[in-house]
């Protein structure tokens, strides 16, 4: 049904062949998206999606452009140049001449060490900036305070007016990765393994300038923080290069719950099957965060993970949901999850509750539970069924959309419009639903009918 094929396949079709990737036949009927359109203007890969507003979405990657497409129809509105490298964060921001939800500005940073801000209606540059150091990797916007954050080496933050109002001092040479707000105007980043609490001071009574304050260091991770997000507003999560799941209070900065596996192979292992292991390390990194009020669904090599807030525990999963790293991932109403990965494909999930067997408790380590984390020797056949047990929900794929020839940086979801995803292989998809589109077709058929008379001589 959507084997659309543009270019070529997936990649690594060997992989497909060896590993236990769940399938899914040809009559996809839980799956709306059976029509697409390909947008093309991007020529290097499209990392980048924003959406502006209800019907209009932003791209940006390494071609160092940004273009502007309506997502009702994949027209292309407007297309920015400026950046003479490939663009490395995009975020859009209130503009300061209106107050109309449509009107935006959009900011993007490159590594051309400038960060530049447009009209999103015009295509015109607000301003550019182009006094950092260092590339910029993450931008965000405080709502509350009216301010935005640049994050590279060093933490500036800026005023509407896009006055420097204070940055930090030089933090690291691997710079800030990840950047999000919580309470008392302070905000979290990953510099490393390490997490950074900044308060920021706003102008009081007893002093005009602003400030930002580097009040505490969280040190648990053991490795490189590759995902950081807000869970709600009490809590954040983080996620690293070697499976460690971080749930915090973003209150008090402590650890809420803590699930984590190294790879520690087995004494009778002998050095090449070590060494085998060791080079699928990535295939426990947690790429990508979404989450709900009831839990986080974690992107985790090529797998799925729903970690569950209240029970603080894995309650579905799916270790091998593609043939590589899964890259993005986003909750959908009506208990659905999307998908997206380097292999080209992107997949619709649905989370599913299935019937408790009676079981023994077992350990509840993050991914220990699942196969590839620490050994047990003991018993190992007996303790996989206490752990296929222990799981209350299941993920089942319900959707393959196949029209990329190369990996998938992310996606946008739009209700009304339907999906939009951004690949390496320099395009952009807008994926519909069929029944919607077709039923569209139709009302604009009797409407022109109906304007030319048409339909009252067929009657």
């Amino acid at each position: 049904m959507l084997r659309w094929l543009i270019g070529g396949g997936r990649e690594p079709q060997g992989l497909a062949e060896k590993s236990p990737l769940q399938t899914i036949g040809e009559e996809q009927t839980q799956n709306p998206y059976t029509e697409l359109l390909v947008l093309k203007a991007h020529h290097d890969i499209v990392r980048f999606l924003v959406q502006l507003d209800d019907y209009r979405f932003a791209s940006a990657g390494d071609d160092g452009i940004v273009v502007v497409w309506n997502a009702q129809t994949g027209e292309k509105l407007l297309e920015l140049n400026g950046h003479t490298q490939k663009i490395t964060a995009i975020i859009t921001f209130p503009s300061l001449e209106s107050f109309e939800e449509k009107n935006q500005l959009i900011l993007t940073a490159s590594a051309d060490r400038t960060v530049i801000v447009w009209d999103g209606d015009t295509a015109r540059q607000v301003q550019r900036i182009s006094c950092f150091q260092s590339t910029v990797k993450c931008l965000t916007v405080l709502q509350r305070l009216d301010v935005w954050l640049s994050g590279g080496n060093d933490l500036c933050v800026w005023n509407r007016k896009l006055d420097l109002l204070c940055k930090t001092s030089h933090l690291s040479d691997t710079g800030i990765s990840a950047l999000v707000e919580i309470p008392k105007n302070c905000v979290v980043a990953a510099v490393g393994k390490e997490l950074i609490i900044f308060r920021l001071v706003a102008p009081t009574e007893g002093s005009l300038e602003w400030d930002i304050l580097e009040v505490k260091h969280l040190l648990d991770h053991q490795d490189n923080i590759l995902s950081l997000m807000n869970v709600n507003d009490l809590s954040f999560v983080t996620g690293s290069h070697i499976g460690e799941l971080i749930i915090w209070d973003a209150l008090d900065w402590t650890v809420q719950a803590y699930e984590r596996n190294f790879w520690d192979p087995s004494p009778q292992l002998d050095t090449q099957q070590e060494i085998k292991l060791c080079q699928k390390l990535n295939d426990i990194s947690i790429h990508h965060f979404t989450c709900d009020e009831e839990n986080v669904f974690a992107a985790v090599g090529r797998g799925l993970y729903v970690y569950n807030l209240q029970m603080k525990r894995v309650i579905a999963c799916q270790k091998t949901a593609h043939d590589s790293n899964v890259l993005h991932i986003a909750k959908l109403p009506n208990r659905q999850l999307i998908s997206c990965s380097e292999d080209g494909s992107v997949r619709i999930w649905e989370l599913r509750e299935k019937q408790q067997l009676a079981a023994e408790p077992v350990p509840t380590g993050f991914f220990n539970m699942w196969g590839f984390g620490r050994v047990n020797k003991q018993a190992s056949q007996p303790v996989k069924k206490q752990q296929e047990n222990a799981t209350s929900c299941s993920l089942e794929l319900i959707g393959d959309l196949i029209g990329h020839s190369s990996s998938v940086e992310m996606f946008l979801y739009f209700e009304d419009h339907g999906l939009v995803t951004c690949s390496a292989d320099h395009l952009i998809i807008l994926w519909k639903n069929g029944e919607r589109e077709s039923g569209l077709r139709s009302l604009r058929l009797f409407q022109k009918l109906e304007e030319n008379g048409d339909l009252y001589l067929a009657v």
